[in-house]
């Protein structure tokens, strides 16, 4: 099975429909599958659903489809950093999920290991509860909530092989790999494709398995925030 392909582009040809739900990797600006939501922007996909951890920033990231109105809803934990995101949810323009951090990573984990729903604790006796079903455990009580099967997932890795293991690099992997299981396709887009078997099988984090097609690209170092102090006169 032929699973890299020349561009973004050509990975995602017959895989984008308006209306689909998209699971994206990234962590604030880490990870991000920048070239694969770029090709999505150009095909002009519209009235879709993400879930992702956060929704990058104005220029960057998801916030480039949401320049462009493409995006209908978000499913996430995080979306500060984003005027236009505040700018369209306040207006009633854009649909919004809101997810603890744990509960939406264990989400689409459920997901890809086919798990259609699973009880916690977080966000018991809070707006998250809202219209969920509550179930009681040893005097304790959760709710529950659904594992996330999305139509496709994009993601953004360090390095691979040509049969799709992936292997990410620091924060890049906290959302990528259950974002990665719970599509039923997923593109990776990677900095490095490397020859079979010269991957060490006790590094790879997401087998090849769970990987449909793939993508080596450039890609931006961008810091979300910079933090820095004056330097000190001698």
């Amino acid at each position: 099975m032929k699973k890299v392909y020349a561009n973004a582009a050509e990975a995602l040809d017959g895989l984008l429909h308006d209306g689909m739900l998209i699971a994206a990797g990234g962590f604030g600006l880490c990870g991000i599958p920048e070239l694969l939501l770029q090709a999505i922007k150009d095909a002009g996909t519209k009235d879709l659903t993400f879930a992702s951890n956060n929704a990058g920033v104005d220029d960057f990231g998801i916030g480039i489809l949401l320049q462009t109105k493409q995006v209908k809803k978000m499913i996430s934990s995080y979306v500060g950093e984003n005027a236009e995101f505040m700018r369209q949810y306040l207006s009633g323009e854009l649909e919004l999920e809101f997810n603890p951090q744990g509960t939406l990573a264990e989400r689409m984990r459920a997901g890809g290991c086919g798990i259609p729903g699973f009880y916690t604790k977080t966000g018991v006796g809070t707006v998250i509860a809202e219209g969920k079903e509550h179930k009681d455990f040893n005097g304790e009580t959760y709710i529950l909530e659904e594992g996330i099967f999305a139509d496709l997932s994009i993601v953004k890795a360090w390095k691979a092989d040509d049969t799709g293991n992936l292997i990410f690099r620091k924060t890049a992997r906290n959302f990528n790999p259950p974002a990665a299981m719970c599509g039923k396709i997923c593109v990776a887009e990677v900095e490095e494709i490397v020859p079979r078997g010269e991957l060490d099988p006790d590094q790879i984090h997401l087998p090849g398995i769970y990987v449909h097609r793939l993508i080596q690209g450039e890609h931006e170092k961008r810091i979300e925030q910079r933090t820095t102090r004056k330097r000190e006169e001698a």
